[in-house]
């Protein structure tokens, strides 16, 4: 059978476009590798808890914001959706204690109580962020005029943003801490990567009551609905060419699927090696996608919590050892910055069952067991995973006084982990590296070469929930146009 759009992996991304594209009619084949649908935002389940690879919380949900009409158009609003404390983000450096506030304003005034001094500066951060905002989507509406906003930002580091906007170093860190959603680099981020990564959040914060993969089997629901179908242990092996245009995937099964169309949400290089032999793929392209550096990855620390002994926090806990949000992952001795994550509990009660530590992990701390899979990589990595596991807990302590005792098991992943289980090279958690230096070189457009041939996903522009879902409604109106998608945001 014949499709008129087949999207090959079924992350976010890929279930967004396939969402649209059958919404706007055409008859869609979702190809996943995995025994399931999801990728980097999947649930799986340990002993009858279910927990999240990825997804922990959301911004700009509110009626009007940023990410409103996007999770109304793809049929996401609907879902369990409990928004957090106003200070939903808390930090603690050092011994002192901040919070970032949801509201524009409000979230600059709380900053400038403390930082009295840069009140003129945090004025001129938190309109850029509002702007980032208002702007996410603006792009897509036919009418809309030129924007000089988006080429500017995607030229400034963050890092030289921030050094010229601010005077006091610590309040720098401050506004750096919550951003272990991406990766900070001070030689490379470049200050849209930054701004998007922040704006939404503090419009409004909200987790869902229950896994995240709530937000893949909607979108599974919505795809069916709309007449697609999704095949699971789908691996594509190969991308036909003739004539200039992909005409099938093959997978490793030997099912065959041809189609006009295709989209592809998994790594550019790895889409690249599926086509053998091509006229419009030059080496030039390929090249210059498998040179691309990967973002570095999370190690995660999933608690499952005794009963009735840690209250759940409706808000997200940062901690740091020191004031270097923007290099201590760079330190190997030992972890020394956190998130915490508390799940909202089944039953709204007033404790936790689960919480989640995170810390950026290198790919370079994990690469000698590179060769290696799951359950197979030997003592020492087995003991790596529990002496950083140990060191999370251990600094965590520093605001949940006692959690060690409150643990009754613990499931641990890593960079490895994430690379095995989602498919995403070296386990990155933020998809290629972004380089303000290099915008061009770096960000990758939906189109390729190949005419029929559109990318999505967080290696194109932005990663996380609301950069995803901004890239895959980009690709769409490059495949049905500007005015058909802008009418679904309208609508």
């Amino acid at each position: 059978m014949k499709f008129d759009a087949i999207i090959i992996g079924s992350g976010l991304g890929g279930l967004e476009c396939a969402y649209l594209l059958s919404k706007a009619g055409m008859r869609v084949l979702v190809l996943e590798k995995g025994t399931r649908t999801g990728g980097c935002i999947q649930s799986y389940e340990r002993e009858g808890l279910s927990f999240d690879t990825g997804f922990h919380y959301v911004g700009g949900l509110g009626e009007g914001e940023s990410s409103y009409a996007a999770f109304k158009a793809l049929g996401l609003l609907e879902l369990p959706w409990r928004r957090l404390d106003k200070a939903f983000d808390r930090i603690r450096i050092g011994e002192r204690d901040f919070a970032f506030l949801q509201g524009y304003k409000d979230f600059a005034e709380n900053l400038s109580a403390a930082f009295p001094s840069q009140r003129k500066a945090l004025t001129k951060y938190t309109e850029l962020l509002r702007r980032t905002g208002e702007e996410r989507f603006r792009q897509l509406n036919p009418k809309a005029g030129p924007m000089d906003f988006p080429a500017d930002a995607f030229s400034v580091g963050a890092w030289n943003y921030l050094t010229e906007t601010f005077q006091d170093s610590l309040l720098i860190n401050v506004l750096s801490a919550t951003s272990l959603k991406m990766e900070l680099r001070k030689e490379s981020l470049p200050l849209f990567t930054f701004a998007h990564g922040n704006s939404g959040f503090i419009e409004s914060s909200w987790r869902l009551k229950g896994e995240g993969s709530l937000i893949t089997e909607a979108l599974s629901e919505g795809i069916r609905n709309h007449g697609g179908e999704i095949i699971c242990r789908a691996e594509v092996v190969e991308l036909e060419e003739r004539a200039g245009k992909l005409s099938l995937a093959r997978c490793a099964n030997g099912e065959v699927y041809e189609s006009d169309l295709f989209v592809s949400d998994v790594h550019p290089a790895l889409t690249c090696g599926w086509i053998k032999r091509s006229d419009r793929l030059r080496n030039s392209y390929r090249t210059r996608v498998q040179r691309l550096e990967n973002s570095f990855g999370m190690f995660t620390v999933s608690l499952r919590l005794k009963p009735n002994t840690l209250k759940y926090f409706n808000w997200n806990q940062y901690i740091y050892k020191r004031p270097d949000v923007w290099t201590f992952h760079e330190e190997k001795s030992s972890v020394s910055g956190l998130l915490i994550s508390c799940r909202i509990p089944e039953d709204e009660g007033e404790y936790a069952l689960q919480a989640d530590l995170l810390t950026p992990m290198p790919w370079s701390r994990c690469e000698r067991w590179n060769q290696t899979s799951v359950g197979h990589r030997g003592k020492e990595y087995v003991e790596m995973k529990e002496r950083v596991a140990d060191e999370c807990v251990a600094l965590a302590e520093k605001v949940i006084p006692g959690l060690r005792d409150h643990i009754e098991r613990r499931y641990i992943s890593t960079p490895l982990t994430y690379r095995d289980y989602t498919g995403t090279p070296e386990g990155s958690a933020y998809g290629i590296r972004k380089d303000y230096r290099e915008p061009m070189m770096t960000l990758l457009s939906p189109r390729t070469p190949i005419p029929n041939l559109f990318l999505t996903g967080q290696n194109l522009m932005l990663h996380g929930i609301q950069g995803v879902t901004m890239t895959a409604f980009f690709t769409c109106a490059e495949i049905v146009g500007k005015e058909m998608i802008w009418n679904m945001l309208k609508d």
